[in-house]
């Protein structure tokens, strides 16, 4: 069975998003992009919501600034699934919508044979996906910044959920990926 894999930048107060979705706060390097290159590697299917997905396909078709050829084309060539019951196309190449249900929906998606499934960005399902307990596995990018504000990965998630470090690693901008996996 394939594994959702939750792979998002976070600062250390939490926040995905600054105050107006601002990514701006985020720190990189040549081992982030390695990382974001190796992480699209063990992927076939990219999970978002509709919010994050309409960002993501206004700038990836060809993005501006400091962007690897390499992750464009991933995340240009990679498939899509929009989990949103307002969507009404999505245009982006390889790109499908999800309505309905979303945990017969999600694990609809995990049955079926390929790679893993990454979601990036997209708090919502995040959140929605935590409290169904259908993420196998969180990627979480801790950003050297306090926000003080912001969006949080997490929102709207009452319930405790033990996770298990799986593995540590740092990177040269002061960026810590911790990748934890739910305690049985």
């Amino acid at each position: 069975m394939r594994k959702i894999i939750v792979s998002n930048l976070v600062s250390v107060d939490g926040f995905f998003e600054a105050p107006g979705q601002s990514l701006d706060w985020f720190s990189h390097g040549d081992d982030f992009f390695d990382y974001s290159v190796s992480m699209l590697d063990e992927m076939d299917t990219i999970l978002y919501g509709s919010t994050t997905y309409k960002q993501m396909a206004a700038f990836w078709p060809t993005p501006q600034g400091d962007v690897l050829p390499a992750i464009q084309q991933r995340m240009n060539s990679l498939r899509k699934v929009v989990i949103s019951n307002t969507l009404e196309k999505a245009e982006w190449e390889n790109s499908v919508i999800l309505n309905g249900n979303i945990a017969t929906e999600v694990n609809k998606l995990k049955q079926q044979p390929g790679k893993n499934i990454v979601i990036l960005g997209s708090g919502e399902i995040v959140s929605a996906l935590t409290h169904l307990r259908l993420i196998d596995e969180y990627r979480l990018l801790v950003n050297p910044v306090i926000l003080g504000a912001g969006t949080p990965l997490f929102k709207g998630v009452h319930n405790r959920l033990n996770l298990q470090l799986l593995q540590t690693k740092t990177l040269s901008s002061g960026t810590i990926i911790l990748y934890y996996a739910p305690a049985a």
